[in-house]
């Protein structure tokens, strides 16, 4: 599988879960593990540029497959990517634990939808839970991050 641009070979064990092979193995923390059912979407990474739920995926899933982190985004001191961006100018953050979840489904959103509707975005949201933020912000981070990526 390649993560993030980088080839690593698949875990021996397969049964694995994507997640833990990200964080365990990978040491790729980022991704958030929450609920471990695949409800509250804290573990979204993108798998070919479709955001999945890496908890409910064995890592031999992603064989042969392009997986995207939260840590691919920006890199190496780089500009944070747009969607990053938005949710930090927007304030689309308040404990953070969500966020990496949030900020793939968006990433994913908006290449389907790069000037989502209300209700696009509604949807594109509605996998990730958020105790904190009232979901408010996050509606503005997502619009603001559809303005940046133009």
């Amino acid at each position: 599988m390649r993560v993030n641009g980088v080839d690593h070979p698949v875990p021996h064990d397969a049964r694995r879960l994507l997640a833990d092979h990200l964080r365990h193995d990978l040491k790729l923390t980022g991704t958030h593990v929450g609920c471990e059912h695949g409800v509250c979407g804290c573990c979204t990474v993108l798998l070919d540029g479709a955001p999945v739920r890496s908890c409910l995926m064995l890592a031999v899933q992603a064989e042969g497959h392009d997986v995207t982190t939260i840590e691919g985004l920006a890199r190496d001191g780089k500009p944070l990517h747009p969607v990053q961006q938005a949710f930090h100018d927007a304030h689309g953050l308040q404990c953070g634990f969500c966020t990496p979840g949030f900020v793939m489904s968006v990433v994913g959103l908006l290449a389907q939808h790069p000037e989502p509707t209300a209700e696009e975005i509604d949807e594109g949201i509605a996998g990730n839970l958020c105790r904190c933020t009232g979901y408010a912000s996050i509606r503005r981070a997502v619009r603001l991050a559809a303005e940046l990526s133009r």
